[in-house]
């Protein structure tokens, strides 16, 4: 893919699809950016990595968020009802995306918040907080019972066991669970195409209406050069915290 991205068209045209550029240019790149047409628009898939931005912060800030308060609360505390509501989510986990699309176009359609912002960034945080959840339980299990035990008896209450004891030890869960979520909302593509809006479209999507154009001459290179940018923001996150990954998987499976 890189190889090609640097290739003009009559190289790509002679064959040798591994054989390295004779003359590398980034002009590819640079079409792919702010001139490759999208659809009616031919400004590049630039608009869609701020869009993936506006979606992507809030909603693995949320999903992170309650995911580790519903967590705890679910791990040391006796809730009533918890265990129904953790196989509730454990439930939504395992469920495909598609059954829940349609009942979702309804209601968000009937409050007003399709096609928006908000709906988006909702759907996302909706769809990963069951996974979420499950990661930071499994994790707070782990840990001892007698630091909970010393917090309260010192008068602790919830917020402040969880602000002051839980987070300060949650740094490989919370690493594990920003990875998750950063790969898999900037990866989304029926989601994004679905519930975005026309204004908001994400990375994934404008970049299949790139790849999939069917106006004129197939420009490969621009395809190729489109496809590692829009995949650059997750490999970029996996290779610079990959130790983290595995160290918060490890001690999020000593006990469930």
């Amino acid at each position: 893919m890189t190889v090609t991205s640097l290739k003009s068209m009559d190289e790509i045209r002679q064959g040798g699809i591994f054989a390295l550029p004779a003359s590398p240019s980034l002009k590819a790149w640079t079409a792919a950016w702010s001139e490759a047409c999208t659809g009616l628009k031919c400004t590049g898939i630039s608009d869609g990595f701020f869009n993936s931005l506006r979606i992507l912060v809030p909603s693995v800030a949320l999903s992170i968020v309650l995911g580790a308060v519903t967590g705890y609360a679910l791990s040391h505390r006796r809730i009533r009802g918890g265990n129904v509501l953790f196989a509730a989510l454990l439930l939504g986990a395992f469920m495909p995306y598609q059954v829940f699309i349609y009942p979702l176009v309804r209601l968000f359609s009937a409050v007003g918040i399709y096609g928006s912002l908000a709906g988006i960034v909702l759907v996302h945080v909706i769809f990963g907080l069951p996974v979420m959840t499950l990661l930071f339980r499994n994790y707070y299990s782990s840990l001892p019972v007698d630091l909970f035990k010393a917090a309260r008896v010192d008068g602790a209450g919830f917020w402040q066991i969880f602000f002051y004891v839980v987070l300060p030890m949650s740094t490989p869960a919370l690493v594990v669970a920003a990875i998750l979520q950063i790969t898999g909302i900037w990866n989304d593509f029926i989601l994004g195409l679905v519930f975005a809006g026309r204004d908001n479209l994400p990375m994934t999507v404008l970049l299949n209406n790139v790849v999939n154009s069917s106006q004129g001459e197939k420009l490969y290179n621009v395809n190729m050069a489109a496809t590692i940018l829009t995949a650059l923001l997750p490999l970029a996150v996996y290779f610079l915290s990959g130790r983290w990954f595995v160290r918060g998987i490890a001690a999020g499976g000593v006990k469930g």
